[in-house]
């Protein structure tokens, strides 16, 4: 009889014993579920282990106070974790407004400096004074006529003096083989003319010689 309450009492410590055992675990497991899952499974989690009754037709839900303050701190945890991304996402929204007014504002200015530089592009300085690039082209080529006229004609003009030139040698040349054979004419003239004098002076001579004998 000793033997058999021993025996009970020894199934009893152990069953009391187990029964503890299991209970921890299940409390660690429902505390390790409020802290590793999602809101909502803990919500779920939280729905699915708690007591209920009905009372004036009304339905209640017997929550434990551990989970319900696990369960709001992890809410409000949820809630500043989000706080904090709209506040940064707020921070990121912020300035890339900033970036987007610095790029307009920059765009502005290159489109201001490219305006400018196209301008400048399109006017030449001549002499100091802007002109624009259609009437310098004008200009330009209007010189290069005047200055392609004038060239063509001075060559045209020295053609002509050259020639001229040349056909003035050429008479000069002429007149001079003229004047050469016009004096040496007259030089043989002047000659025959002296020898015929010479002739009757000695002529005259022999003849007066001749009538004093």
């Amino acid at each position: 009889m000793q033997l058999i309450k021993k025996f009970l009492l020894s199934l009893t410590v152990f069953a009391v014993l187990l029964f503890s055992a299991n209970a921890q675990q299940t409390s660690t497991s429902k505390k390790n579920a409020l802290k590793e899952g999602s809101l909502e499974e803990q919500f779920e989690y939280i729905s699915r282990i708690s007591s209920n009754y009905k009372a004036q037709g009304k339905r209640y839900e017997v929550i434990n106070l551990l989970y319900y303050e696990m369960i709001r701190s992890n809410v409000l945890d949820s809630i500043l974790a989000l706080e904090k991304q709209i506040d940064e996402a707020k921070s990121t929204i912020d300035i890339q407004k900033i970036d987007n007014i610095a790029l307009q504002t920059q765009l502005k200015n290159t489109k201001s400096t490219l305006e400018i530089t196209n301008a400048q592009k399109d006017k030449i300085s001549l002499f100091g004074i802007q002109l624009s690039k259609g009437f310098y082209n004008v200009i330009l080529w209007s010189i290069i006529g005047v200055l392609t006229f004038l060239l063509l004609f001075f060559i045209y003009k020295f053609k002509n003096s050259n020639a001229l030139t040349k056909a003035a040698k050429k008479s000069l040349e002429e007149i001079e083989i003229e004047f050469e054979e016009h004096r040496r004419i007259a030089l043989e003239r002047e000659q025959k003319v002296r020898r015929q004098l010479q002739d009757e002076i000695n002529k005259q001579k022999t003849n007066n010689k001749a009538n004093n004998k």
